[in-house]
């Protein structure tokens, strides 16, 4: 990443005009390195119509919208600043630099739900988690509790399984059943050897139709992986949300019953007579 010119303590005097990346075309960088210069000479307007001009040629060119978006905060053109800084954290998604300044602006134009987004995005171990938490505090509150809020809201906002009476119709031989944290239903079918997956909207379609022998029960955990019983071919089965299907236990006799509990499978084994205990 090249380094950043300005600073938000605005330590000017360490400017350069020595831009490091071969990926930065010359046009850009003269534009921005011309940007810098105007800025040292207060000339405010034309620095930030010059690093607009090197964005306009190189739209990836971060430096450019850091210093832009500086700029534009020295200016209080808050809400131009913020939109600057996103299209940071859009192409440079763990610039916490760019995520805090978002979240200072955003508190700053009383946006404070999007602020407290923008600060649950910094890890403990960025060197900015401290000033993190301090903004937070500001807006009376603190990152273990906005954490603790936006995983509220979000489960809030997960699609859900009807909570009313009904039927899933359609499914040849049902057997095993389970869910997962998306709303989505999960139907193994013994005789036709296929998991089905229903919405929450109730759209049906095949989840998976390969490397199943007489699926009995199915499991799901916290990750959205899907656990199948094989029956017939005496193993557990594992689909990865990406659809990726690994054998998980094998040589396993007759397996019936799945349930998982926190990082543990359990696994009835009909033929042996036996519950196997599996970490996941």
């Amino acid at each position: 990443m090249i380094k950043k010119i300005f600073t938000t303590a605005c330590v000017f005097a360490l400017m350069t005009c020595t831009i490091a990346s071969a990926d930065v075309s010359n046009e850009a960088k003269l534009y921005y390195n011309q940007g810098v210069d105007a800025y040292r000479n207060g000339k405010y307007e034309e620095s930030i119509d010059l690093f607009k001009k090197a964005i306009a040629v190189d739209s990836n060119y971060v430096d450019a919208y850091y210093n832009l978006g500086i700029i534009l905060q020295q200016m209080n053109d808050n809400a131009e600043a913020l939109s600057v800084f996103k299209q940071i954290i859009v192409r440079q998604p763990n610039d916490y630099e760019a995520v805090y300044n978002a979240a200072s602006l955003s508190a700053k134009l009383g946006q404070y739900n999007n602020a407290k987004k923008y600060l649950a995005i910094i890890p403990r171990n960025s060197e900015l988690y401290s000033k993190a938490e301090a903004l937070a505090n500001t807006m009376n509150t603190d990152l273990y509790t906005i954490s603790k809020e936006l995983e509220a809201q979000a489960a809030a906002n997960m699609p859900k399984i009807p909570q009313t009476n009904g039927t899933y119709t359609g499914i040849a031989s049902p057997t095993g059943i389970t869910t997962d944290k998306q709303g989505n239903l999960y139907v193994a079918s013994f005789s036709s050897n296929s998991i089905t997956k229903i919405t929450p909207n109730g759209a049906k379609s095949d989840f998976v139709k390969t490397n199943l022998n007489g699926p009995i029960d199915i499991a799901s955990d916290s990750n959205g992986n899907i656990y199948a019983a094989n029956y017939n071919a005496n193993n557990v089965i594992k689909i990865t949300p990406a659809g990726s299907i690994t054998t998980f236990i094998s040589n396993i006799q007759k397996p019936y019953c799945l349930h998982v509990d926190g990082d543990m499978l359990f696994v009835s084994s009909q033929g042996a007579n036996t519950v196997l205990r599996q970490k996941l």
